[in-house]
């Protein structure tokens, strides 16, 4: 479980592909990492398979690779990090699992203030309501008013903006999209209200 307040932008070392999927490697500042833990890269949660003097690796899955864009980064490219919440500790953002829901396309970016532009198709846009939240990278985000047509619109705060990889976006650019699971919850319990098996 995460929060979606970033704690550190890692830069992309590597990936290497394999028939299982691939092997991301990450150069980081994060301290005390330890291999087995869960760590949300762009919002995708990864385990980190392997250590090294300034960063880690993790394996990726195949699943991962088509479900969100990791296999899309180059070497350079900034990723934005989460190390899962510790035992009692603060939830500052929204319950993120780390667990993406699709991907989304920058249609338009605004400066001061700092705001996103987002397009998403219909199965993601349905969850999509005004003044909720929802993760883009990984970042805890509050939803605009007046969601339309497969977009919505998203502010952000000159602290988010400097301090993670928001601010590299262009328009076109793709991001990971986590819809709150709470709205996933609730659809689920009334379809079975209903009746329904899925």
């Amino acid at each position: 479980m995460f929060t979606g307040l970033v704690e550190d932008i890692g830069n992309v070392v590597s990936l290497e592909r394999s028939a299982a999927g691939a092997r991301l490697t990450i150069k980081s500042g994060l301290d005390g990492l330890e291999i087995g833990e869960s760590i949300s890269i762009n919002g995708a949660c990864q385990t980190v398979a392997a250590l090294w003097a300034r960063g880690f690796s993790c394996d990726v899955l195949a699943e991962t690779l088509r479900a969100t864009d990791l296999g899309r980064l180059k070497a350079g490219a900034k990723v934005n990090l989460e190390r899962a919440i510790p035992s009692g500790g603060r939830l500052g953002g929204h319950m993120v699992n780390g667990h993406v829901d699709g991907v989304g396309t920058i249609v338009k970016i605004a400066r001061r203030p700092f705001a996103l532009d987002v397009a998403v198709e219909k199965d993601i846009f349905r969850y999509i309501v005004s003044k909720g939240s929802i993760a883009l990278n990984g970042v805890s985000l509050t939803i605009g008013p007046d969601p339309a047509r497969g977009r919505f619109e998203v502010f952000i705060i000159p602290h988010t903006w400097e301090n993670t990889n928001l601010k590299d976006l262009r328009p076109g650019s793709r991001v990971n999209v986590e819809i709150d699971i709470l709205a996933k919850y609730i659809e689920a319990f009334m379809r079975k209200g209903r009746g329904e098996n899925s």
